[in-house]
């Protein structure tokens, strides 16, 4: 007898709602749900011989009523706009307030002070909202690419997602990176292209790069009326409708004709819309190729269809800080968006070697979640959880499967930005937070009747790096407790010790990135800490093949210490996943097999720290051919040695060179200026690789050095009199020239003389 079966499970409100009566008043839905109750708790006891699928309903129609999607763009794209503008017209929030927090308030879901002054998102923030019977669960991201992990977790968990485009500044350079990890996580899109009321707008020019730049199979579902300070509404090109906003914030729709003037054009990209649609949906192509008129359902079923499969990508338009279409685009993402069950999620079994394995999604199933995201709250430390299958509830034990410990869930909450809502239970598509709950980002729970895991996400390299210390010996304490926090949070944050000064060396993905947990310690901590200059992440490899032959021998009273290994070491094929391979090639006994490990551990310890510049060495191979070993004087501890002076001896011979971060640039400046940056780019030992016009402004794409690119802004803003702006994110490490060799060398030599 399942879970569901003997009665036990009683869900929440939203799981019984009739899909005859979509009332959006929290208290017709109580009652609604309390009569479902009822009618269950009668099922359950009386009908006990009542089939499986006779009751699937009863979870379905709930399943079906719910969207999990997230809102990504390319900074300043207007995001965080967009979700408050959702959340006031879905009745979550009841006054709108604007993210730069000019009056001084700021955006519901930019809940940090930081996120508040500097008018940008640091940190996802979940919320969840009910539109027109269905409950909407929404996670807004950063768009600047130092956050970029806040991105990737938050599409992991994600069945559905928004792409907001402006529709001046169009396709920039962290749209394509938001909709490659879209791609990565496979997420059905819509577009959204939003500030139609802004000078210079043209959502046509924006689709167009969809197509081009991102690869888009897209189509308008919306025609502008009007643009820039004539925007006035909408036409709805499936429902063949027009659409207007009026009320102090264009709460109230007005559904109208279309404008006979504008009727050709719509007409026109209807067809264009139908056409496009049918390329990727047999069922509409029939109809379009036969000419049988196409009703507004078959369309829209058409649309979703392609849109759940990924083969379609349909935009809307609007203008979200002037309140206007953003009811249409909601209603597209019930429409068009997939609920939990259509999207088909994996987990890996481990008592069968990883094998994949088809979570069905629904909760009439044992308890998959994934824990995404970790937070600091005031009252310990939050866990966001997405589930993925099965039912949890408050008092529950649940077992981590990456550390096998049993954990018991004391509470359980919705968030909504920092505010939480408790609740007794929750179930398979929700996302849900609890507390007292101790793991790692990306460890994943079940009730112990299986023993899954969830694929992790993608974590990028850090690629600059700080030392860091607080300036009064007294706080170390609460220094360290900062530092142990926020690289709990945030896998891309990275602490080290730098095992020469002793300082502690702080890793992330850019400058903003490591001066706002700079910043977040002095106010979230009170530690006023002092910062070093900006360190790059270089790293060493090598260029060719070098034998290697080493005996390590010493003879003190007692047992002495006695290891040889012979071997050579050689680069790794380009574009090797791998960074360090180690291959035994010994035939026989030579060396016991119990040292090898011990080899092995040498020759990682010693790759930890080239003889260049003191980094790592990446994208090496180790072979081990021969070796001896002494009856008496071997040891695990001879033969780690021994590897460690056999790669420091045959090190210089592999003609070793440095590597250093590449970073892909994006500059978008006003043609008069464009001479002049690209002379600063060149000076800076970048290349262009593009230059596209975009109006009066160029669009450069260039790669540089991290180490040449510090304090660029500045230098930026004062050569186009601010009005230049730049994206900049990590590429890849690739080789120094000869001469910044030389010199990192000497720097390198000189600092430890200097010692």
């Amino acid at each position: 007898m399942t879970r569901f079966q003997n009665g036990s499970c009683l869900l929440s409100h939203t799981f019984f709602r009739s899909k005859k009566t979509p009332s959006t008043s929290p208290n017709a839905a109580l009652l609604q749900g309390n009569l479902h109750i009822q009618q269950y708790r009668h099922f359950s006891n009386v009908a006990r011989v009542t089939t499986k699928e006779e009751k699937e309903p009863l979870w379905k129609d709930s399943m079906d009523r719910l969207r999990n999607i997230g809102i990504s763009a390319h900074i300043d794209s207007g995001k965080t706009t967009l979700t408050e503008r959702i959340l006031y017209y879905t009745g979550r929030i009841h006054e709108i307030h604007e993210v730069r927090g000019r009056d001084g308030v700021g955006a519901k879901m930019d809940s940090m002070d930081l996120e508040r002054e500097k008018g940008i998102t640091i940190q996802s923030a979940a919320t969840y909202c009910t539109w027109s019977g269905y409950q909407v669960n929404i996670i807004d991201t950063p768009g600047h690419v130092d956050f970029t992990i806040e991105v990737e977790r938050a599409l992991r968990v994600l069945d559905g997602a928004i792409l907001v485009l402006c529709s001046v500044g169009g396709v920039q350079s962290q749209s394509i990176t938001v909709d490659r990890q879209m791609r990565r996580y496979e997420v059905p899109r819509l577009a959204f292209i939003n500030k139609l009321d802004r000078m210079g707008a043209d959502p046509w020019k924006v689709l167009n790069q969809a197509r081009s730049k991102l690869r888009h199979h897209s189509a308008a579902v919306q025609v502008p009326i009007g643009l820039e300070d004539d925007f006035e509404g909408l036409i709805d090109l499936v429902k063949m409708k027009a659409y207007y906003f009026h009320g102090s914030n264009g709460e109230k729709v007005v559904t109208a004709g279309i404008p006979i003037e504008m009727e050709a054009l719509a007409a026109e990209k209807r067809r264009e819309l139908v056409e496009t649609v049918s390329e990727v949906d047999d069922k509409l192509a029939d109809a379009f190729l036969t000419d049988e008129p196409i009703s507004t359902s078959d369309l829209e079923e058409a649309i979703r269809r392609a849109t759940v499969a990924k083969k379609f990508v349909p935009v809307f338009m609007g203008s979200a800080f002037k309140n206007k279409g953003v009811q249409p685009l909601l209603d597209g993402v019930l429409s068009y968006l997939p609920s939990p069950t259509e999207v088909v999620n994996y987990a890996l079994d481990q008592t069968k070697d990883e094998e994949k394995v088809v979570l069905s999604g629904t909760p009439d199933g044992p308890l998959v979640a994934l824990a995404f995201k970790l937070e600091e709250g005031r009252f310990g430390q939050l866990t966001y959880l997405r589930i993925y299958e099965g039912v949890i509830r408050k008092g529950d034990f649940i077992i981590n499967i990456n550390t096998g410990k049993k954990i018991k869930i004391p509470r359980l909450v919705r968030m909504h930005s920092d505010e939480m809502e408790d609740i007794q239970e929750a179930h398979a598509g929700q996302i849900v937070a609890v507390f007292g709950v101790d793991c790692a980002s990306g460890d994943t729970f079940t009730d112990g009747s299986v023993k899954y895991t969830m694929t992790s996400m993608n974590v990028p390299e850090p690629v600059m790096s700080l030392a860091i210390q607080p300036v009064s010996k007294d706080s170390g304490g609460q220094f360290s407790k900062a530092l142990n926090r926020f690289q709990r949070e945030d896998p891309t944050f990275r602490v080290g010790l730098d095992p020469e000064s002793g300082q502690t060396i702080v890793s992330g993905m850019g400058e903003l990135h490591l001066d706002i947990y700079v910043e977040r310690i002095r106010r979230e901590y009170k530690v006023d800490a002092s910062v070093g200059k900006p360190r790059v992440n270089f790293r060493e490899t090598i260029t060719k093949r070098a034998e290697f032959d080493y005996l390590h021998k010493k003879q003190t009273g007692g047992q002495g210490q006695y290891g040889r290994v012979c071997g050579y070491i050689e680069p790794l094929p380009q574009g090797s996943t791998t960074k360090f391979e180690f291959d035994n090639m010994i035939v026989g006994q030579v060396i016991p097999s119990n040292f090898i490990p011990s080899i092995e551990k040498g020759f990682k310890e010693a790759a930890n720290s080239g003889s260049l510049i003191g980094h790592p060495v990446e994208n090496i191979r180790i072979a081990l051919t021969d070796g001896a070993a002494h009856a008496v004087d071997s040891s695990e501890l001879a033969f780690k040695l021994a590897s460690i002076y056999a790669f420091r001896q045959c090190y210089d011979a592999a003609k070793p060179v440095i590597l250093e971060p590449v970073m892909l640039v994006e500059l978008k400046v006003p043609t008069e200026f464009q001479g002049t940056v690209a002379g600063d780019i060149n000076k800076r030992k970048g290349v262009i690789v593009g230059n596209d016009q975009d109006g009066d402004d160029s669009i450069l794409t260039v790669h540089v050095p991290l180490n040449n690119m510090f304090g660029y802004s500045t230098s930026l803003r004062s050569m186009t009199q601010g009005k230049g702006e730049f994206t900049m994110e990590y590429k890849e490490h690739s080789p120094v020239s000869q001469d910044v060799q030389m010199q990192l060398v000497n720097t390198y030599k000189a600092c430890k003389a200097a010692e």
